[in-house]
């Protein structure tokens, strides 16, 4: 074989090396972890595990971590201490983020000071909802029934969340505080274990997100009495909102992805981009769909910012509701 010939084969075999290289995933061996903190099954578990899906062909293989306990921050608290090299990320939310900081004595994490935003995943309004069953029995058709039925049997009540520190947990408080009536808090461990127990009548009411408590209102074993947005939801344009009885009621469920802080810019800006994209893709929006939830992606500095501003916005409202956790 000529020597040209040789040379020719040669770089054959060089441009097919670099197009198969480039063709590749860059991370197709690469391991990324995405720690929730709350039980499986709820729909922050389920949102996380949509993303892993659309994000696997770049990022490699991903793995959902369930870290549930303490309202979100026994998992979260994992994340602060993981290593910044753009591998883990956190599902952070409005309790671990905005909620907790103010309710819990002490923190496994600095919430200002111990993350970065990657983006923003969705913003749920909160909805009051009762057993069908219950409410029946009960005679209890409207917001305003359940406060009259909490009046007339004081103390006879409770209501359940995700944890101590969740929405849920918040928005009953505040409920408490502003309608001037006695329910007893009930903590699960997670989202869908405190619905199993409104479903099976362990409890009477739950404030609940409305991307988890969807399916079962859609089934009629849940009715809604009320969400907590300022603004009615376009998803139950029926159902009034809190403040509508309660003046100035106004909590809702959101909930983002977050790294370690120090975590370099460039993987931040890199997983940004994935996540993003991702949410803006067609599959992710008719997952979110059925949890009648909307994709909301943000840059990394704008998530920041929200987050900032959620901290300060809760102050008030926790320390109004005199709710504390030791």
């Amino acid at each position: 074989m000529n020597p040209r010939t040789i040379a020719a084969l040669a770089l054959s075999v060089l441009g097919l090396l670099s197009l198969h290289a480039h063709a590749a995933p860059a991370d197709a061996q690469a391991v990324t972890t995405i720690v929730v903190p709350y039980a499986p099954g709820g729909p922050l578990d389920t949102t996380a595990r949509a993303l892993a899906e659309a994000a696997k062909g770049e990022l490699g293989t991903i793995i959902i971590d369930n870290r549930p306990g303490a309202g979100g921050n026994i998992g979260l608290g994992q994340v602060a201490r993981a290593a910044a090299d753009g591998k883990t990320l956190g599902i952070a939310a409005v309790a671990t983020i905005a909620i907790n900081p103010w309710l819990y004595q002490s923190m496994p994490y600095d919430p200002a000071k111990d993350f970065a935003g990657v983006t923003l995943v969705a913003r749920i309004p909160n909805v009051l909802v009762m057993n069908s069953d219950a409410a029946r029995a009960k005679g209890i058709e409207s917001l305003q029934d359940l406060i009259a039925y909490a009046r007339q049997h004081p103390g006879k009540l409770n209501y359940g969340s995700g944890g101590n520190g969740s929405a849920g947990h918040l928005a009953g408080e505040l409920f408490k505080n502003m309608a001037g009536i006695d329910a007893v808090h009930v903590p699960y461990n997670g989202a869908s274990p405190a619905q199993l127990a409104l479903l099976s009548r362990e409890v009477d009411f739950n404030f609940d997100n409305l991307a988890a408590a969807a399916p079962n209102i859609r089934a009629g074993k849940l009715t809604p009495l009320a969400v907590t947005t300022l603004e009615p939801s376009s998803q139950l344009p029926a159902v009034p909102t809190m403040a509508a009885t309660l003046p100035g009621f106004a909590i809702d469920t959101w909930w983002g992805l977050v790294v370690p802080a120090g975590t370099p810019e460039a993987s931040i800006a890199r997983l940004n981009r994935v996540f993003t994209e991702a949410l803006g893709g067609r599959d992710i929006a008719q997952r979110f769909e059925m949890l009648l939830a909307t994709p909301a992606p943000s840059t990394a500095a704008d998530f920041d910012a929200f987050m900032h501003a959620e901290r300060e916005r809760y102050a008030p409202i926790v320390k109004a509701t005199g709710a504390q956790v030791d």
